[in-house]
């Protein structure tokens, strides 16, 4: 995921909660196959719109904390942040014209 950089719990605050942008979370594992079905896509979305929107990954087995916070049970999962708050969540592997759909009010 050459566009997309991995954020931690201890970062999570600074990086998304607190970001002027609206920020863009895919949380993933190393062993989840529908997750490295998302990820190309997703890289390729951050390289088209990364300046609009951030995006972040965050590991969920090195990263229990965040996750358990926003009940994030199935993976992958993509939350969008703004303000603060969660404003979308994608659960599942989505074909790109799908998460173009899905994210376009913020992209």
């Amino acid at each position: 995921m050459g566009n997309i950089s991995a954020v931690t719990d201890a970062e999570f605050d600074t990086e998304v909660l607190k970001s002027d942008l609206p920020v863009l979370v895919d949380f993933w594992a190393e062993w989840c196959g529908p997750c490295r079905q998302v990820a190309p896509i997703l890289d390729e979305l951050a390289g088209a719109h990364g300046e609009k929107v951030k995006f972040l990954k965050m590991n969920v087995d090195e990263n229990p904390v965040t996750p358990s916070s926003y009940r994030v049970t199935g993976i992958p999962t993509i939350n969008v942040y703004q303000g603060g708050e969660v404003v979308r969540t994608i659960v599942g592997a989505r074909p790109k014209a799908a998460l173009l759909k899905e994210l376009d009010e913020f992209i």
